[in-house]
């Protein structure tokens, strides 16, 4: 099948779209929608998010040292499209999405957001300039993940948190599970007991 070609852009698809929280001492609580973000290191674990400097959120992350990732459920796509498109600098985010502050123990500032499934607190270990976007590396120092989200082993079970997935300038929701890392090669014992057939 033959490809044809498109001018270069930022078509890496799909991305995590996540809700990072931010706060300073003398800003309050925001949020702001991220796609561009990933893993970038694993011990220690580290993750990349990459924001715009005319963002509201850029200065306070950037005076602060620290964020919170908190993943993105289907119940809460309409708020994280809502936090991507209005600007912190003209309302509260929190209030105005109906969301709570949590404070993890690791941060000085900033808040997680308590409807999340997971959320991933970081000091920022390392702040990379770019042409468009400032990347700020922060290391994880903290992980909270909702009880309900955890099988009766204590495992995290994802398939439970309704994941939400950032695909060129769409939402889509997580569907089945397909696999799992080394499936390929599993003995057939391990697939049914992993795949549930």
């Amino acid at each position: 099948m033959p490809f044809i070609d498109i001018t270069p852009g930022t078509l890496l698809s799909p991305t995590p779209v996540v809700m990072v929280s931010c706060a300073s001492e003398t800003e309050k609580p925001n949020i702001i929608t991220i796609a561009w973000a990933g893993t970038v290191n694993s011990s220690p674990p580290m993750l990349s998010v990459s924001v715009r400097p005319n963002r509201f959120s850029h200065h306070i992350i950037k005076d602060s040292g620290e964020f919170v990732v908190n993943l993105v459920s289907r119940e809460l796509a309409k708020a994280t499209d809502f936090c991507g498109v209005k600007s912190g600098a003209d309302l509260d985010k929190f209030d105005a999405c109906g969301l709570t502050p949590l404070k993890p123990q690791s941060m000085r500032y900033a808040p997680a957001i308590a409807q999340a499934p997971f959320f991933l607190a970081c000091k920022v270990h390392q702040t990379i300039e770019l042409p468009s976007h400032t990347m700020f590396i922060g290391q994880i120092v903290e992980n909270g993940v909702q009880e309900s989200l955890l099988d009766a082993d204590g495992r995290i079970a994802m398939e439970r948190a309704n994941l939400t997935a950032y695909c060129h300038g769409e939402y889509f929701g997580l569907a089945e599970k397909l696999g799992f890392f080394g499936y390929s090669i599993a003995r057939p014992e391990v697939l049914a007991r992993r795949m549930g057939k």
